[in-house]
């Protein structure tokens, strides 16, 4: 029998966090969404109504916080904690206080580290027993990106950890300017989909759905998810870049590493643990996100992990391999903290196992 749980994401209302630098556009991606029939069962949380122009789509205020619009979603102001915003808005759901609704939507500020919000949806046992992260979004202004992007920690991370980028304000550049651009966001997020939008138009199936737990699937997305292949040809050419090569510099001032390791062999599940504690504890801080798939000694079916700095999911363990690929494939984003540097964690912790397996005393 198992040791691990088995995924029940089934269950649990998805999250979705839209986030970008100031002025890129967020607000006005979540006016386009709010008018899409699609998305009229969505709860949507704001930071203020003061910094959100909802283009008078509030039709009936329930209390100080909470409102219904037009749309027919649930808005609310983010005025306490977001732990506490969340679980409200679902006691007020479950008592038939508010519409009905099927997922959340969460803008941030434009400054946010979507870090923290992500590390609450992945291991906050009063949150995540009933909700789960599904996409981070984040909008990036094709017109001022770049100097953001220099000149702004925080614009980069909102870019390295994100499943879905959508650029905006394309017609306010020239072509050539707009496809340098989306290089520059392949190179520091590889495994993210890069999309582009016209004052925020753009289909809600594209943008959400990125998590590995989709219920809408029958199989988990183990290829979506991760997109290995994005990351070994991102670490390659990372790896053989020209020194004058400006781009390959940009990138390399940033700090934005990301790569993939894989393993042929089933994993000790021990090991495992013991090396993911390891650089948690180390090197936490550096880790913007891990994701993975395990093939596990022991265990008949994939578990999968996902992290973000020293916060993880606890390992759950899917229904199914989703294809014939039994290998563990593990993705990580980092700042700072290289290739060689994790491998090297794991290379000792994987000896320091084997020597304590031949100490142990063997059962006659």
């Amino acid at each position: 029998m198992s040791v691990f749980e088995l995924d029940k994401s089934a269950s649990r209302l998805p999250v979705s966090v839209i986030t970008g630098f100031l002025g890129s556009g967020k607000t006005t991606l979540l006016n386009r969404l709010l008018r899409d029939p699609d998305m009229s069962d969505s709860a949507v949380i704001i930071n203020e109504w003061g910094e959100v122009g909802l283009d008078h789509l509030l039709i009936e205020r329930l209390d100080g916080e909470v409102a219904v619009l037009a749309s027919g979603c649930v808005c609310c102001t983010l005025r306490t904690d977001l732990e506490t915003t969340l679980r409200g808005l679902l006691v007020r759901r479950d008592k038939g206080e508010t519409p009905p609704f099927r997922r959340v939507l969460l803008e941030t500020t434009g400054l946010a580290d979507p870090a923290p919000i992500m590390q609450m949806l992945l291991n906050n046992a009063l949150v995540s027993h009933f909700l789960r992260l599904d996409a981070v979004v984040t909008t990036v202004d094709a017109a001022n990106a770049r100097r953001q992007l220099d000149e702004h920690a925080e614009a980069v991370k909102q870019v390295a950890i994100a499943d879905r980028l959508l650029l905006t304000k394309t017609d306010l550049v020239d072509a050539a300017s707009a496809a340098e651009l989306e290089g520059q966001l392949s190179r520091l997020n590889p495994g993210a989909t890069v999309m582009t939008a016209a004052h925020g138009e753009v289909a809600p199936d594209r943008l959400f759905g990125a998590a590995l737990f989709d219920p809408a699937r029958k199989r988990p997305d183990v290829q979506a998810w991760l997109r290995p292949e994005r990351h070994e040809h991102h670490a390659h050419a990372h790896a053989h870049a020209h020194d004058h090569d400006e781009a390959a510099d940009a990138h390399h001032a940033s700090g934005i590493r990301s790569f993939c390791l894989t393993f042929e062999d089933p994993l000790p599940w021990q090991a495992v643990s013991n090396w993911l504690m390891m650089l948690r504890q180390e090197r936490g801080e550096d880790l913007l996100r891990v994701k993975g798939i395990l093939h596990l000694q022991d265990e008949a079916l994939p578990v999968a992990i996902h992290g973000v700095h020293h916060v993880f999911h606890p390992p759950v363990q899917l229904s199914v391999w989703p294809d014939d690929d039994r290998r563990s494939r593990i993705v990580f984003i980092t700042r700072g903290l290289e290739r060689a540097e994790v491998e090297e964690t794991w290379a000792a912790v994987r000896e320091k196992a084997f020597r304590d397996e031949a100490r142990a005393p063997r059962v006659q």
